[in-house]
């Protein structure tokens, strides 16, 4: 068996641009948790934060699959083209504390057929994020009928 290749990409990084700057860096940096990594400025208004979200993956779903997460995730509502999704320890206590903090939830959190507790709000920004606690290890989920990996 050789070795898979390497990695060509070091870090994922998404670029938002908010109106309300100061509110959604609060929002995200002081109360969803993400730490400040970087932050520049080139005047009042030119700034910018770098937040640390963990470990970074890019979810490719198709149309079908898209559907039925806006199905389990939202009761069918759809979601926008790209939505954020965070890991959090406590997707419930997590929701309540960004509902507090001015964002809008579109759904309570759900346990989803792939063991997850999901919920979904609108945060500031114009983003659509969804929240999620794993239920269980990744090797737990692989292991059931329908999950696998692509490799």
């Amino acid at each position: 068996m050789t070795d898979p290749a390497p990695a060509k990409v070091r870090q994922l990084r998404v670029v938002v641009e908010a109106e309300h700057y100061d509110a959604a860096v609060h929002f995200f940096r002081d109360v969803l948790g993400m730490p400040e990594e970087a932050a520049f400025a080139e005047g009042e208004e030119d700034r910018v934060a770098i937040l640390e979200a963990g470990v970074a993956t890019l979810e490719i779903a198709s149309p079908a699959h898209k559907r039925a997460i806006d199905r389990v995730e939202a009761g069918g509502r759809p979601s926008q083209r790209i939505r954020l999704a965070f890991e959090v320890d406590d997707a419930a206590a997590t929701t309540a504390e960004l509902a507090e903090a001015g964002a809008t939830v579109v759904a309570e959190p759900v346990e989803t057929p792939w063991r997850s507790l999901n919920s979904r709000l609108d945060a500031p920004a114009g983003l659509q994020i969804t929240l999620f606690q794993e239920l269980e290890s990744r090797e737990e989920r692989t292991a059931r009928d329908g999950f696998a990996t692509g490799r």
